[in-house]
């Protein structure tokens, strides 16, 4: 189906705007929060982290856009292609037909509540861009959390924050003009008092709901270590009790959800990478017996959902709301022991070639994101299963043809694993000697100084979805994945010697391992990779 071109939509009810705590509570009290990420929360996606809920929690699911470029949003043209950033990015209406809804914000399938985020540093594209969105969502959104060096080049994000003032027209600017309520994402700072006066800016400045990503901004990548719930509950403590609060940070699994709510006081839980690695994260646990194809329970009681399962939904929806059309037919999901068929397991499976040279994925933005996704959701997979590995780096976007060929490698390969592990009895997923070592570095490092605390906890056999959980600063350091520069080594080594005992910022370490540390986040800070994108994820 062809780009939809985004037009001005008609005039956005003149309903009384509510603020806060009531416009919260008219949208269904949502408890569980799709994050903004660039290029990875569009439409297909937010359908398919949807269809896990059970109808009785539909309404307790928001979800975010992928972060736009207020400015490049924005800006119009006189005659067609109108706006290719635009058109690309947000599809709300059919092509050739404005006034009929589409895909993005569309009630009709599902796609609500839904809020737009914007990064931006000028008051008026901001409106301008907000604008465009309000009669297809409920709010818009400001990042201002982003912390990649794109952010701080372009001067958005959390390259914001030394200007609060900017922040406060921003947001404001907003408030007063835009039909529909406004909200913010922000990182948390130094100290919780500088964080609690940033807060109060922010809601002074008139947004409705305050998402709070409990890590500071030099926090990421390799030293992305562990989001400070305390901030969070400091502010839920210290604002006023009607204050909408969001909670960022720290959630890999489901039932971490309502220990950050309980620990945080937080109104709702927004989930970014756990929900990436899997996007079912939001949706209880389903009872014994209910999804038995789609959800795996092992010999010690731990389950996920199958790999395979989650790939079939995906493309399932991108068949159906996307491509226009039906999905192919599918043998039911290979469970054991239920006397399926196994034939079809000694079949050749074959990736169809490339098309010709124009993808469908030029200009949509659900089968743009086709590959990254299924590279988050496979990780664990494809460790062990090259092959398949490679053939989604050779896949192109767009060509779901290819992908359903990946598809079949998957499902193949999974009902290998399932099969193997009935007949060992589950020891064909057994390592001891790996959880001997992750056992011993919690000893050796303390439970809060490891990640192999976190992947003991959740990890599942290689079918199944599950985080990816980066190692802690500490860890990465004595791998030596970060160093830091000649010059930085010398200066802690000069500093050791005259008895120097700098504390790093939000950090209870003193002595040398703090200031290793503190000098490699000040050389990432100069030295910031980011990808070749326009935008980064926040």
């Amino acid at each position: 189906m062809a780009t939809a071109p985004t037009t001005d939509a008609p005039a956005a009810a003149t309903a009384k705007k509510l603020h806060g705590r009531e416009f919260y509570e008219s949208i269904g009290s949502p408890k569980y929060i799709l994050a903004p990420m660039v290029d990875q929360s569009e439409f297909a996606w937010r359908m398919l982290s949807r269809s896990f809920m059970p109808p009785e929690l539909q309404s307790k699911l928001l979800a975010y856009t992928p972060m736009f470029h207020a400015r490049l949003f924005s800006q119009d043209a006189p005659k067609p292609p109108y706006n290719k950033y635009r058109d690309s990015h947000f599809q709300c209406v059919l092509p050739k037909d404005p006034a009929t809804l589409w895909l993005d914000g569309n009630p009709l399938v599902g796609d609500r509540p839904l809020f737009v985020q914007f990064c931006a540093n000028d008051p008026q594209h901001l409106l301008a861009a907000a604008l465009k969105v309000a009669p297809y969502c409920d709010a818009v959104d400001l990042n201002l959390g982003c912390p990649q060096g794109i952010a701080k080049k372009g001067h958005y994000g959390s390259f914001l924050q030394e200007d609060q003032e900017l922040i406060y027209r921003l947001i404001n600017t907003l408030h007063e003009n835009l039909p529909i309520p406004v909200t913010a994402k922000i990182r948390i700072l130094e100290t919780k008092e500088k964080t609690l006066e940033y807060a109060k800016n922010v809601l002074s400045a008139g947004a409705s709901i305050l998402t709070v990503h409990g890590r500071r901004r030099e926090q990421k990548s390799h030293l992305t270590g562990v989001a400070d719930w305390e901030y969070i509950r400091y502010l839920r403590d210290n604002l006023p009790a009607e204050t909408v609060i969001f909670a960022n940070g720290n959630v890999l699994e489901h039932g971490d959800i309502e220990e950050c709510i309980a620990a945080t006081g937080a109104d709702g839980v927004m989930s970014a990478e756990g929900n990436l690695s899997n996007p079912a994260i939001f949706a209880p646990e389903p009872q014994p017996g209910a999804f038995e194809d789609e959800f795996w329970r092992g010999r010690d009681g731990k389950g996920g959902w199958r790999v395979d399962a989650v790939f079939r939904r995906y493309l399932d929806i991108l068949h159906k709301y996307v491509k226009g059309g039906e999905p192919p037919a599918r043998r039911p999901l290979f469970v054991p022991g239920k006397g399926m068929d196994t034939e079809w397991m000694k079949e050749e499976i074959v990736i169809p070639p490339k098309k010709g040279s124009k993808s469908e994925a030029f200009g949509n933005p659900n089968y743009g994101a086709l590959q990254a996704h299924m590279f988050h959701l496979l990780r664990h997979f494809v460790s062990k299963h090259h092959d398949v590995r490679d053939a989604l780096a050779r896949a192109r976007l767009g060509e779901l043809e290819q992908f359903e060929g990946i598809y079949k490698m998957v499902e193949k390969k999974v009902a290998e694993g399932l099969i193997e592990y009935e007949e060992t009895d589950g020891k064909s997923m057994e390592d001891p000697a790996e959880e001997e070592r992750l056992k011993k570095l919690v000893e050796e490092m303390g439970p809060a100084e490891t990640s192999a605390t976190a992947i003991l906890r959740c990890k599942r056999p290689w079918w199944c979805v599950q985080p990816i959980i980066r190692p802690l600063p500490k860890e990465a350091m004595a791998r030596g994945a970060i160093q830091p520069g000649k010059k930085d080594k010398k200066r802690v080594a000069e500093e050791e010697a005259n008895g120097g005992e700098k504390r790093v910022k939000g950090d209870e370490t003193n002595g040398g391992d703090a200031k290793v540390v503190e000098a490699v986040k000040e050389e990432l800070e100069k030295q910031t990779e980011f990808q070749t994108s326009e935008l980064v994820s926040g």
